[in-house]
């Protein structure tokens, strides 16, 4: 479950972690001209090498990147950013099953002290479910409960007791609710609930590929169905609250065969998020343009106010980063995963490199950072550390990329020094402004919709 704390927002203020060694690598402008090796001042802070690595999702408190690696899971340290360090690792996932272990894990998810991993998230031989541990011992994660499947699992989301998982392998492409406690199947949904015709489009223009789960509500990246939101108060009986966006319905019926339009903007709900307090909403895009006829290209990510969740509205969108070459097996910069916390957008933009947005004013997001490299990195996610912000470097799609973290430093972190050489213990001066920008934006609107 995607949910930042206050506690989040003060160790990322008062994190003292040492600055450590530049990885060396380029600034370049989006285009990646830049010579590789030009030093400045927003590289790397430190790397890690980790083989496999995919989704990365940070401990509430930011001192902790949890890892997917394809056969498991890997524990990182952030509390000096400078130098990430391996904690732990467990592979050999419910290798206890006659069916297992588990294969492809590519992603997890974290609520309080329990990480959710689960898988596969492709076809594949082995077994199929979410696996859950106990993190508090970061040096020593420990199994406490797992659940086998009949679906592979593209992504998921995790509370503390329900897992939502994608459930893709079914007909139905349904939204899947697993009590992690007792084992149980307790609720699914999908679009056939919302109207049975869906069943008329085809199911590879209407994967559920994302869930993001926060507060009794769930919002779901259903690919070119577009972007949901569903009550989940009862995991039992999950209903309807909204369509945020996606394809008519008729039209994408009318498709008889979804070859490269399942690839091609428009469409393509690939990641949804939300803020704090869900007043604002995410939805990336990931597509590419087809070799035979050059159509299409790579998505970007848009920003929607949704603090009356019945009624979304669209603010801005954020294009993605130039290519050159923008087919599958060109330079990839479609957006991938990021994270809505503390006024600031961190994305990852595979070969497009990472980015940091100002969304204080969401209707103008400004971008405050970046950094690039297409000829090593292809970033999977972006997510916020303790002094720091982290993204995971995978060779998923390109083998010639050494996988694993980066660090960078966190533009939104402003640390006054105080006069016993201690960093402050509350907010500094940017973040302070940041939960004043927002908060102004959010009253206006509700004035707005008031009026």
């Amino acid at each position: 479950m995607r949910r930042r704390t206050l506690l989040r927002s003060l160790a990322a203020v008062s994190a003292t972690g040492a600055a450590g060694t530049a990885a060396g690598h380029p600034l370049p402008t989006d285009n990646g001209s830049t010579p590789a090796g030009t030093p400045t001042p927003g590289e790397p802070l430190g790397t890690l090498d980790l083989s496999g690595a995919r989704e990365l999702v940070t401990s509430p408190d930011g001192h902790t990147a949890y890892v997917a690696t394809g056969e498991g899971i890997a524990l990182v340290d952030l509390v000096s950013p400078g130098e990430p360090r391996l904690l732990a690792e467990r592979t050999e996932l419910l290798a206890d099953s006659p069916d297992g272990p588990m294969q492809i894990v590519q992603d997890l998810a974290v609520s309080e002290t329990r990480l959710l991993v689960a898988g596969p998230a492709n076809p594949a031989e082995g077994a199929h479910g979410v696996v859950v541990f106990d993190v508090s011992d970061r040096e020593n994660p420990e199994r406490v409960a797992a659940v086998e499947l009949d679906t592979r699992i593209h992504n998921a989301d995790f509370d503390g007791r329900y897992a939502y998982v994608t459930a893709n392998s079914r007909a139905e492409n349904p939204l899947a609710v697993v009590d992690t406690e007792t084992g149980e199947e307790v609720g699914s949904w999908s679009l056939l609930d919302a109207d049975e015709r869906w069943r008329e489009v085809h199911p590879a223009l209407r994967p559920l590929h994302d869930v993001t789960v926060q507060d009794d509500r769930a919002y779901l990246a259903y690919w070119d169905a577009g972007t949901w939101i569903l009550d989940v108060s009862d995991p039992g009986d999950i209903s309807l609250v909204s369509r945020v966006r996606g394809r008519d319905r008729a039209d994408l019926a009318a498709i008889e065969d979804p070859g490269t339009e399942r690839t091609e903007p428009p469409g393509n709900d690939h990641f949804v998020t939300v803020d704090e307090d869900a007043t604002l909403l995410g939805v990336g895009g990931e597509s590419w343009a087809s070799a035979d006829d050059g159509n299409g290209g790579p998505s970007g990510i848009e920003l929607f106010d949704i603090s009356d969740p019945t009624s979304p509205d669209s603010l801005a969108t954020i294009d993605p980063p130039s290519t050159s070459d923008p087919t599958y097996g060109g330079v990839l910069t479609t957006a991938h995963n990021f994270e809505l916390t503390d006024g600031r957008l961190y994305s990852a933009w595979y070969q497009g490199g990472v980015r940091v947005h100002d969304v204080r004013d969401p209707s103008q997001p400004r971008q405050i950072y970046r950094w690039r490299d297409s000829a090593t990195t292809s970033f999977w996610t972006a997510q916020r550390g303790a002094g720091c912000f982290v993204a995971s470097n995978t060779a998923a799609l390109d083998d010639s990329v050494s996988p694993g973290v980066y660090t960078f430093p966190d533009p939104a972190v402003d640390a006054p020094t105080r006069t016993d050489g201690a960093t402050g213990d509350g907010f500094g001066a940017v973040a302070a402004l940041a939960a004043l920008g927002l908060g102004a934006w959010r009253l206006g609107r509700r004035r707005e919709r008031e009026q």
